[in-house]
């Protein structure tokens, strides 16, 4: 069963840089979309990126779309969320999910979630 672990949160300043690491266990990535989601307290969850099995890419947030990238190793079953010029909008907890459908920006479309990975933007 595939079970997803993110990494790579903390604290950094205004404009830093923060590389996030979703890696997958008991599974490929290979066949599934991945897409990173993030929720501030007393927000939705909301879809940042993503990445389906043919590496084509998809941005859900207009705020982060020219400031992160997502890539993904598949060889080392790992998807990746980096993150520059960050903001301190940009603070949440940053969640990692799978799918076998392709690429969408609504969670209900991910059926496995990482348990999250907390970013805080702020000086």
């Amino acid at each position: 069963q595939l079970q997803l672990v993110e990494s790579g949160g903390g604290l950094v300043q205004p404009g830093g840089s923060l590389r996030l690491s979703c890696r997958a266990s008991g599974s490929t990535l290979a066949y599934s979309a991945i897409a990173w989601f993030r929720q501030a307290p007393g927000k939705e969850r909301e879809g940042v990126w993503c990445i389906n099995r043919t590496n084509n890419r998809f941005a859900y947030a207009d705020s982060a779309k020219d400031r992160f990238t997502i890539s993904r190793d598949n060889a080392k079953n790992a998807v990746y969320l980096q993150m520059n010029s960050l903001e301190p909008e940009d603070s949440a907890t940053y969640y990692c999910a799978s799918t076998f459908l392709d690429c969408s920006g609504l969670r209900h479309d991910y059926d496995t979630w990482g348990q999250g990975t907390q970013v805080t933007v702020s000086s």
